[in-house]
């Protein structure tokens, strides 16, 4: 029989669980939540998980070129201290890479479950996207 007080106790364990989740995913959106971040994830994803990619060209997309210089000021400055700091990549300064770091898995899930899905996303998030769009066609002449 349980009393009040085990019941209590589990309830504020379920408590923490719970908010450690909403952090963890909260952080992991925020780290998607900037292109060159997207890019460099996806990058990621594309090469085996002990290879490392070079950067700037790894966090560019392809149909939005950038100057180079002005990417490589906010991966340094910016985005990749942010995705270091919560675990999801290691980066190395000269030459200028990134690789995947102990908490990538909580961000390359996003990605892999998007891809996964590719046919079931609107149009609107697809068209322009050239890795979903390779997906939604592989998708769809699979299922054909």
């Amino acid at each position: 029989m349980r009393t009040g007080h085990n019941t209590g106790a589990m309830t504020m364990a379920q408590l923490r669980d719970g908010e450690r989740v909403i952090r963890r995913w909260n952080r992991a959106f925020s780290a998607v939540s900037a292109e060159p971040r997207r890019q460099l994830i996806v990058s990621l994803l594309d090469v085996p998980a002990d290879d490392a990619v070079p950067l700037p060209g790894s966090a560019m997309n392809p149909n939005d070129p950038r100057d180079l210089e002005t990417l490589r000021r906010e991966l340094y400055h910016t985005h990749l201290p942010m995705l270091a700091d919560a675990g999801y990549v290691e980066w190395d300064a000269d030459p200028l890479v990134a690789s995947r770091g102990p908490q990538f898995d909580e961000v390359a899930v996003i990605f892999e479950a998007l891809h996964e899905n590719a046919t079931s996303l609107p149009d609107q998030l697809v068209s322009g996207c050239r890795r979903l769009e390779r997906e939604r066609r592989s998708q769809s002449s699979s299922a054909d």
